[in-house]
């Protein structure tokens, strides 16, 4: 029978531990967690009387002792397969990161169920026992959720902490941007709003989510906001917010056109956070259109640097840009003359114009975005000195990494479509989403393979379940590790 202890440690903490007598000698079955104040000594004694409830451990009758691993086919049973493996390499990775030091064992489950089939958090207790035998109550998540939302904080510096031990992060260079997340729902409140979607599910209540990155594509930030939030709005608070915990000295954030604003621009100077965003061409003075065009060589890798409101423009040409931007005027162009010559065919498109009530081709428009054709924009506070115009075309040219972050949220580990209602589930699933993102994007990083092509090899290797019909036992068998799941631990520094 199990028992709750509660020791003190050198530390001056107290640790929880699930313990057995045998032969009135003590043994540690599990260490649940330390606490150093009574509200989560609590929280850990009740995490361990619900272990003892929802589980029935074999203990060994005799300490050191090991079954018979000898089976008979013919007097044994086939009950299934568990991948176990899976489970003990992503544990390893959380426990690696220093996740295991905050997370609970049912919310590392949830991490783990996330990478492995994403699902709601009902259907993720079932599968956690379908795939791994691990059974936990619903009553439990409910019961623990509230104080998980409280690790938000500690979760991100564990994860800066280990950039900074990991990828050689110095809090100098960030890469911003957001996404839209829909709901299976029309129901609107104060978080799930109408607005803007990425999803181009306008129709649905969304919520904005900011997600900051290293030059290396890891995360190491989040935030959340109501859906109908303007994207511009985020940036200030999310930086300074992380500025002011970490103390940051100096700093640039790399963030998209939708980013930049006359405001904005005034508070990240007067916060002394530099910035590196993408400019929106078109939406130029014509005096200002008039001084790239006369200033610009179209020839590729050509680069100017022109003082604005905003910053300094740095504007660069390409002739692969050129092709595609002319082929997409093109076949604008294209639509507008069939529109113009059909009004009933279609509405107004961008190169066509009303007027006295008639619809007609923009040529001035078509004049203005043939100037701009293979010409791509930057703004910048930064002087030549600090970063030349090629330093900041590559930095910039980088942001794809942050979209590559949230393509593993939002394609492998499923974080949209979101089915909670409450703001304390919604945010507790971003929270768990995001401790699934930092570890797929470990792997990704250690391994140069995608999560998906990780957890494909990882499922190949599962643990098959006999019954022995002669002592009634089950005995597991697992399958031999391939060539490349061998070569993925090596990288990820596990032993195998």
């Amino acid at each position: 029978m199990l028992h709750i202890r509660v020791v003190k440690t050198a530390s001056g903490s107290r640790a929880v531990q699930l313990v057995y007598y045998q032969c009135r000698k003590r043994f540690i079955y599990k260490h649940i967690g330390s606490a150093c104040t009574d509200e989560e000594l609590d929280v850990l004694k009740e995490a361990a009387q619900d272990l003892i409830e929802s589980h029935t451990p074999s203990l060994p009758l005799f300490q050191g002792a090991s079954s018979c691993n000898l089976l008979y086919l013919d007097k044994s049973e086939f009950l299934g397969v568990y991948y176990t493996f899976f489970y003990e390499v992503i544990c390893n990775l959380i426990s690696k990161i220093g996740f295991d030091r905050i997370v609970q064992e049912l919310l590392r489950d949830l991490i783990v169920i996330r990478i492995f089939e994403p699902a709601s958090k009902s259907r993720s207790i079932e599968l956690l026992e379908v795939h791994f035998g691990l059974k936990h109550r619903r009553q439990s998540f409910y019961k623990f959720a509230p104080c998980w939302l409280k690790l938000k904080s500690d979760v991100e510096a564990i994860t800066v902490q280990f950039a900074r031990d990991n990828y050689g992060f110095n809090y100098d260079l960030l890469f911003y941007d957001v996404t839209t997340l829909y709901f299976e729902s029309f129901e609107e409140d104060s978080l799930r709003r109408n607005g803007f979607s990425k999803d181009n599910k306008s129709q649905q209540p969304q919520i904005l989510v900011a997600l900051m990155v290293t030059s290396d594509g890891f995360p190491i930030a989040y935030d959340v906001f109501a859906g109908n939030t303007f994207e511009g709005h985020t940036i200030l608070p999310v930086v300074k917010a992380f500025i002011k915990k970490y103390t940051v000295k100096h700093f640039t954030v790399v963030a998209d056109a939708a980013m930049i604003s006359e405001p904005n621009v005034r508070q990240l100077l007067e916060n002394q956070i530099n910035y590196i965003v993408g400019a929106r061409l078109g939406n130029l003075p014509n005096k200002l259109m008039k001084e790239i065009d006369r200033a610009i060589t179209r020839e590729d890798n050509n680069s100017i640097r022109i003082k604005t409101g905003n910053g300094y423009l740095i504007c660069s040409y390409s002739s692969v840009r050129y092709r595609k931007d002319k082929h997409e005027m093109e076949k604008q162009i294209e639509k507008a003359k069939a529109v113009v010559k059909d009004p009933s065919k279609g509405k107004k498109l961008k190169f066509t114009r009303t007027n006295n009530n008639k619809i007609e081709l923009n040529e001035a428009l078509i004049q203005k975005t043939e100037k701009l054709l293979g010409i791509k924009g930057y703004y910048t506070n930064l002087e030549e000195k600090q970063a030349d115009n090629r330093t900041i075309i590559n930095r910039y040219g980088e942001l794809y990494k942050i979209e590559q972050a949230f393509r593993i949220s939002k394609s492998d580990l499923q974080t949209r479509p979101v089915f909670h209602y409450k703001e304390e589930p919604i945010k507790l699933h971003i929270l768990i989403c995001f401790m699934a993102l930092v570890i797929s994007k470990h792997v990704e990083l250690s391994t140069g393979n995608s999560i998906k092509k990780f957890i494909t090899e990882a499922k190949k290797i599962t643990d098959a379940r006999m019954l022995d019909l002669i002592t009634n036992k089950e005995i597991r068998i697992r399958t031999r590790l391939s060539k490349e799941m061998v070569d993925f631990l090596t990288k990820l520094n596990l032993s195998h």
